[in-house]
């Protein structure tokens, strides 16, 4: 792909867009300069229905006009934006630019707002109304498109409404994910276990959490899931919060329940990634988001 991060590419694009507009302005001039004469009518021979003929006129002296303005428009476009290669136009406009200066005038109006905040204990803020609505606003601008607009989640992103935390649902923890974010990796056991090796630790699994499983199968995965699972879930399969390893005996499932969803888990693994926060968000906003989250699952007050 290198050849396309050469300087040749950034020349292609700028002559074939200007070329192109101006032979658009040169084939109007050449179409809409031809007179109607005054004799017999004149059609290009297309006729549909048998009587309806198309009459070889020029345009409308206001629909040529109007296609005129446009080829203008463009060139005007062109010079002061940028629409050329690597040309940054007149004015040096780019979307970055309108956007940290937009950020920056939001900053300057609303950041005292989140500064007052700022330093406050987590577990506090967790209390106060004013706080909790602010917090909200950054939810749902932020985490609801992953977690849902009420924190419940959905398939392969975690409820953060039913005190189940793959990382932990401390303040210094969720603080930690919003801005740094998570990466958890479940490794596929397929070529491991095979199979069947797959389903008996599959039913095992199920047998933890209450689940109707084979007897059979969770007598066999008993051992295999104490083999290549327990480093990370545990021997009782609670989890591990410092490598985000969920407790399988709770009756949460993040990827879905059921033999074949598990069987499909652990035979291809799985990767689920939590982006950081810490560029898009301000200290103060962090915090106002963690104690945002901290609420939908602490206890009641």
């Amino acid at each position: 792909m290198s050849e396309f991060s050469s300087g040749f590419w950034d020349l292609y694009i700028a002559v074939v867009s200007v070329v192109s507009i101006v032979a658009c302005a040169v084939f109007l001039k050449l179409q809409s300069a031809r007179r109607v004469s005054t004799g017999s009518i004149e059609t290009t021979g297309h006729t549909w229905d048998e009587d309806l003929g198309e009459y070889n006129n020029p345009l409308p002296r206001w629909w040529m006009w109007l296609f005129y303005i446009t080829i203008a428009f463009s060139l005007a476009y062109l010079a002061l934006y940028p629409g050329l290669g690597s040309y940054q136009g007149l004015w040096q406009w780019s979307q970055v630019k309108q956007l940290e200066e937009e950020t920056a005038r939001a900053d300057k109006r609303f950041g005292p707002i989140y500064e007052k905040f700022a330093r406050q204990d987590v577990a506090e803020l967790a209390k106060s109304r004013e706080a909790l609505a602010i917090g909200q606003k950054l939810f749902l601008n932020t985490c609801a498109g992953c977690h849902a607009s009420d924190g419940g989640g959905s398939r392969g992103f975690p409820n953060l409404t039913d005190r189940d935390w793959l990382w932990g649902g401390e303040p210094a923890a969720i603080k930690a994910t919003i801005a740094e974010g998570r990466t958890g990796v479940m490794p596929p056991f397929g070529p491991v276990l095979g199979e069947q090796g797959a389903k008996d630790v599959a039913h095992y699994v199920l047998s933890l959490s209450g689940a109707a499983a084979d007897s059979i199968r969770v007598a066999r995965g008993k051992d295999l899931f104490a083999e290549n699972c327990a480093a990370c879930h545990g021997a009782e399969a609670k989890g591990n919060p410092a490598l985000g390893a969920p407790d399988l005996s709770d009756k949460i499932w993040l990827h879905g329940s059921g033999e074949a969803a598990i069987v499909e888990t652990i035979t291809k693994g799985r990767t689920n990634q939590m982006p950081a926060h810490k560029e898009l968000l301000s200290e103060a906003k962090i915090q106002l988001l963690t104690a945002y989250v901290y609420s939908l699952s602490a206890p009641p007050r």
